[in-house]
């Protein structure tokens, strides 16, 4: 068996792709399979060793006449060619497509050369890429039962399975996931993470939150940075007194989210699936310039009694302090909060998105 996965450049789209792949392979020992993404993506070696890998020269739009958007064209029409070429040399059974505008190309072609495909969306509210793409595909797989609203068109090809997570991820002991990142147990442990790049107004705005509240010296921070913000969020904590872990990137996310109480987060379909897998409470501060998509991921959780949801501009606000103070009490509040996460039945997404390729191989 063949198959093409196609992603976007970010995290959200990569890491669900390369979970389905791993199952497959449990699934098909003898399966061959690639992954296409675009040339620029967040991913470094590491991450994709031991897959393979191909690129595409497709890069997103902005809105707009302008220079990028027509470097953009060219690399879309290059991208074109480079999707055939991949269709033509692999000849794979399936494309699966996982969102963005590099899957496009692949999953249409695909479907005039009726080979069979499928696309996967992460959100709940889905992109463009796939609502366009949806009118092609043999199965649409949803990562959330409310993403059929948006997909009305195509009611009969949508099927429910969650959006896989990658498969190191999986709850550690909390006690020796707090030794291993140099915590104690004795303190109320909060993870801030502002997705695989960090967030300027998650780092500045939490640590301002920080200096007015009286009862910082009782919690301890895992604070994921992005690179550019690290030395900057040290003197912060350093002035306030704060234990804090800062990684401008962390690729043992298992140990955080076993670490801790509470999270401090954007949006993002790979964030909140994580949340959903490891039932962490979370005060989530949706990315204002992606608002529709991450908005609409908030609010599952928030609906279910799991989250909290903060505005962008409130995120180092008195409501944010408060915030803070009322769940670093602890007691039934966040325990009611985690008791809520048992509403979620997505925790074998992989399989059942496994599942569905292989019926579709099949038929």
């Amino acid at each position: 068996m063949r198959i093409l996965a196609v992603a976007g450049s970010s995290g959200g789209h990569i890491f669900p792709a390369l979970a389905l792949l791993d199952r497959l392979k449990e699934r098909v020992p003898a399966l061959e399979s690639i992954l296409v993404l675009p040339l620029k993506n967040i991913c470094d070696e590491d991450v994709v060793r031991g897959y393979s890998i191909k690129y595409i020269s497709v890069r997103p739009f902005k809105d707009g006449f302008n220079f990028f958007n027509l470097v953009s064209s060219f690399g879309l029409v290059k991208g074109v060619f480079e999707s055939l070429f991949l269709l033509a040399f692999f000849r794979p059974d399936i494309v699966i497509g996982f969102g963005s505008i590099a899957s496009i190309p692949l999953v249409f072609f695909a479907w005039m050369f009726r080979i069979k495909t499928l696309v996967h969306e992460q959100n709940v509210v889905p992109g463009e890429a796939n609502r366009f793409l949806g009118r092609f595909a043999d199965r649409i797989a949803v990562s959330f039962d409310k993403s059929e609203e948006f997909l009305r068109g195509f009611k009969e090809k949508v099927i429910l399975t969650g959006n896989p997570i990658r498969r190191e991820l999986t709850r550690l002991d909390k006690k020796s996931a707090l030794i291993f990142l140099g915590l104690t147990e004795d303190k109320f442990t909060v993870l801030v993470m502002g997705g695989s790049q960090g967030s300027r107004t998650i780092n500045r705005g939490f640590t301002d939150a920080l200096t007015g509240l009286a009862e910082r010296q009782r919690l301890q921070v895992i604070h994921l940075s992005g690179a550019e913000d690290a030395e900057f969020l040290k003197k912060r904590y350093d002035e306030s007194g704060v234990t804090a872990k800062i990684f401008p990137f962390f690729d043992k996310m298992q140990y955080a989210y076993s670490a801790a109480d509470l999270a401090v987060c954007r949006a993002g379909a790979a964030t909140i699936n994580e949340l959903i897998n490891f039932c962490l409470p979370a005060v989530i501060i949706p990315y204002p310039f992606a608002f529709k998509h991450q908005m609409a991921n908030a609010a599952v959780l928030e609906k279910k009694g799991c989250a909290l949801v903060i505005d962008d501009r409130d995120a180092g606000s008195a409501k944010m302090q408060k915030t803070l103070k009322d769940l670093m009490k602890g007691g039934r509040q966040l325990e009611q909060m985690v008791s809520n996460y048992s509403d979620f039945k997505n925790a074998n997404a992989a399989g059942l998105l496994a599942d569905e390729v292989l019926n579709i191989c099949r038929t």
